[in-house]
């Protein structure tokens, strides 16, 4: 059994979880933290992780960048693994969990869904044959007007996976609306929108000469991410320092299959 405490209880996405665990039986919620009031949790619930006092094997943290601090240091105080889910930190803040991941094992990803990362191995096969060949690469995400974030955590981490593969070689373009000059051929094109509901949509385009390949992965509703998170709590138990992601899940999910 794996023993969680949920940082960000009552958001949706700590509902969305909460829900989920309810549903399995290899993890338990031991405690939650939020700073709003635990009324009607089946856990108990705390205002800060340094209050909280029950015993747990790792933490999935879906808050806010804000808390992500205090968070670092109390998982590094207990030798406490966590499950990074908080996306828009600052420089300053992925220095500290690089730093962090020397005393305690840290799963950070920008996006839970097993479908995301299964993407970005596909996007890295495709840049090794098309990019060769000539193709442009654009990225394309789409999210909730509530969004704050842009581009999105996601969308970044898939132009970095297709980078990884270019050897950094090739820069980022957010906004051409003040150039008046060809895109440059070393240059991954990143566009944001935001409106209505949207979960979250991500195109990964390849434009060649006379052909278009799109690879899409659209997200239909928040459990996704809730169920990456808890198979990345399962996997983080007991492991030992270091920085891990979510190819580490799936390597362990391929060697099951």
């Amino acid at each position: 059994m794996v023993k969680v405490i949920m940082h960000g209880c009552l958001g949706k996405m700590g509902q969305t979880i909460t829900r989920l665990i309810a549903e399995d039986d290899e993890v338990e919620i031991a405690a939650g933290v939020d700073i709003g009031k635990g009324e009607g949790c089946p856990y108990p619930v705390f205002t800060s992780m340094k209050d909280c006092n029950v015993e747990a094997d790792v933490v999935i943290d879906f808050a806010s960048a804000k808390g992500v601090d205090m968070l670092l240091e109390t998982c590094v105080s207990r030798k406490l693994p966590c499950v990074l889910c908080t996306t828009g930190l600052s420089k300053e803040q992925l220095l500290k969990v690089e730093e962090a991941s020397k005393k305690t094992a840290i799963l950070k990803s920008a996006n839970m869904s097993l479908g995301v990362n299964m993407l970005c191995k596909l996007i890295q096969d495709a840049v090794k044959t098309l990019v060769p060949a000539g193709f442009d690469m654009e990225i394309v995400e789409k999210h909730h007007n509530q969004k704050i974030d842009a581009p999105s955590g996601t969308a970044l981490a898939l132009a970095d996976a297709m980078n990884e593969v270019l050897h950094g070689e090739y820069e980022y373009c957010y906004d051409r609306s003040a150039q008046r000059e060809p895109r440059s051929k070393k240059e991954i094109g990143i566009l944001a929108v935001r409106g209505g509901t949207i979960v979250g949509e991500h195109d990964v385009i390849f434009a060649g000469t006379d052909e278009v390949v799109t690879f899409s992965h659209k997200a239909y509703s928040k459990a996704i991410f809730g169920k990456g998170a808890i198979e990345a709590a399962k996997y983080l138990k007991g492991k030992p320092s270091g920085l891990y992601t979510m190819r580490d899940v799936m390597k362990v999910e391929d060697e099951h299959a």
